[in-house]
């Protein structure tokens, strides 16, 4: 008789609790698997509707608009993942983002006093200036705007002013090839004498020319002290190397005569002119309103800043290179010069301001700009909040054929689409912004925009650990002062072609003077505009950064009679 084993099964027992703790955990782990697969779904800033179909090179940049050579430190500086996220959108609650709502009630006012004698009166004969400008088309600009006032101080004939052809950009171009030379010389005929070239008798110059240099910001004393008395021997001082070589501060008569040349007799060529305006129109075609980004962020700009943006070997071997030019320019502290305010911002920080001040990802931007550092890795963060991005290349390809061999004229271009822009913003200090915002401030207070980067830049190294409300936030409590409103700066303050204080006048009583009639150049019925704004603005006396190329120089001594001028013991401004 076979017996069958008899099999017990056992019952486990399991405690509730137990139970309990795997069922969480089992829960736990599902929630981890579905947020981590959501994160890979997840759209990096570049996918957000703010940044519509970006370059597809951007996708596989080796170093971020910083220039980092880290991919992976770039997404989370750069993108700042969820947190960090620009909305498509501008801010349409602020009415002041394409003009100013006060700038309504001033104008420019330059015309001569009556105490101001005409140049027949105060002209001596035998007497002729000759003036040699130096750096590029706005340098030279202040050169030939400057050679007008120590002309009527030193009571001389003015030379037409002979532009730099020797200097970096190797322009060929005469003075009557950029600008309207009878234009010029009819228009101020009642300040200053002014003739196209020496007298001569028998073939010959009637006399030897004796040839000096001046110190900057040469006072009118200066003038009389080292420039009379050669002139008074030699009867034609030539002045070489003219840029920023007369005084800031001068009486008012002196400084409205800079504006009347400034603004009113130098005028472009007929050929430049009506291109720009063609530039000009096209933009307007497309929009509204447009903003022109001076953005300067080429590699001489970067290597004269002595800053540095994250590239490396490769960024420090390249601007060193280039810094070399300079001979006298002292190691810079790339740290040090950033928390300063004193290094241009990256074209993608140009966007966050804008984009953080209110304007949308629709506006159309003109991008006045040479090679810029990086190439298109640099620029993609910039066309991706902006994608409406142009140039003079993208707006007028054939036409631009006759101005490409000719660095002025191109400038001269940019200056033109520049000033006839909505918005104009600068990235930095140089000439170009200067000579713009003086004359935005001159034809009724054209919104001007320059980043305060000494505030900006801390607030972009902390980016990442703020959200975009907060972002915005500060942005706008630090552009205060900042943004081209009426007596932001006070009269005396910065360079005089940047802030022409004593050509600004405010209307008074019950007229409303309007900003566009001032080619007129009409007095008004008025006072100086020498009062404070109502308004809180920031003290610009210490944020006010003046690092222009050359400035940061001792003055030159006058130099002697020698036929070898082309060493400059100063800096070649470089800042156009």
């Amino acid at each position: 008789m076979v017996f069958q084993r008899r099999r017990h099964h056992e019952r486990v027992v399991v405690p509730a609790g137990v139970l309990g703790l795997t069922a969480i955990s089992a829960a736990a782990i599902f929630i981890f698997m579905v947020l981590a697969f959501l994160t890979v779904l997840v759209p990096t800033l570049l996918d957000h509707p703010a940044f519509p179909n970006p370059p597809e090179n951007l996708r596989r940049v080796r170093r971020s608009s910083k220039l980092m050579e880290n991919p992976v430190e770039m997404k989370r500086m750069m993108l700042g993942g969820e947190i960090f996220r620009v909305p498509s959108g501008g801010d349409m609650s602020q009415s002041d983002l394409w003009e100013s709502k006060r700038s309504k009630y001033y104008c420019g006012c330059s015309n001569a006093s009556k105490e101001f004698e005409k140049a027949d009166s105060v002209t001596i004969p035998n007497r002729y200036l000759m003036i040699s400008t130096s750096g590029g088309l706005n340098q030279q600009r202040t050169g030939i705007v400057d050679a007008v006032v120590v002309a009527r101080i030193l009571k001389a004939t003015l030379i037409v002013p002979m532009l730099d052809q020797k200097s970096f950009w190797k322009d060929a171009s005469n003075f009557k090839e950029v600008f309207d030379l009878e234009w010029f010389i009819s228009s101020l005929s009642e300040d200053v004498k002014i003739i196209k070239e020496l007298p001569k008798k028998g073939g010959k110059i009637v006399s030897t020319t004796y040839r000096m240099r001046v110190p900057r910001k040469c006072t009118p004393k200066c003038y009389e002290s080292r420039v009379l008395p050669p002139l008074l021997k030699k009867h034609v001082v030539h002045l070489t190397k003219f840029d920023y070589r007369l005084s800031n501060k001068l009486e008012n008569n002196l400084q409205k005569l800079r504006c009347r040349v400034n603004y009113h007799a130098l005028r472009f060529t007929d050929s430049i002119q009506k291109m720009g305006n063609t530039l000009i129109k096209r933009m307007k075609s497309k929009s509204k309103h447009f903003i022109a980004l001076h953005l300067r962020f080429e590699p001489d700009m970067l290597a004269f800043s002595g800053c540095y943006y994250g590239g490396g070997d490769k960024e420090r071997t390249e601007l060193s290179t280039i810094r070399k030019r300079w001979k006298t320019l002292h190691v810079s502290n790339p740290e040090k010069e950033r928390r300063q305010g004193r290094c241009p911002l990256t074209p993608e920080e140009v966007g966050l301001m804008l984009r953080a001040l209110g304007y949308g990802n629709d506006v159309h931007i003109y991008v006045a700009s040479g090679e810029v550092y990086g190439g298109e890795e640099t620029l993609a963060p910039l066309k991706a909040l902006f994608p409406n991005y142009h140039s003079k290349e993208t707006l007028a390809k054939e036409e631009l054929a006759p101005f490409l061999p000719f660095s002025s004229r191109m400038a001269a271009l940019d200056y033109i689409v520049c000033d006839g822009s909505d918005v104009f913003v600068t990235n930095n200090n140089g000439n170009m912004a200067k000579i713009l915002a003086g004359r935005r401030r001159y034809f009724g207070h054209k919104r001007t925009i320059r980043p305060n980067a000494k505030k900006l830049s801390s607030l972009y190294q902390n980016r990442s650990t703020i959200n975009w409300d907060d972002f915005e936030s500060k942005v706008r409590t630090f552009q205060k002062g900042f943004m081209g409103e009426p007596n932001e700066v006070r009269p005396g303050r910065g360079e005089f072609h940047e802030n022409p204080s004593a050509c600004l006048c405010e209307a008074t009583g019950k007229g409303i003077v309007s900003p566009n009639i001032q080619s007129r150049v009409e007095l008004i019925t008025g006072k100086t505009n020498l009062s404070k704004s109502d308004s809180e603005r920031n003290d610009l006396d210490e944020d006010w950064v003046d690092w222009d190329y050359g400035e940061t120089t001792a003055l030159a001594k006058a130099l002697p009679n020698t036929a070898d001028m082309d060493e400059d013991p100063d800096f070649e401004e470089f800042s156009d």
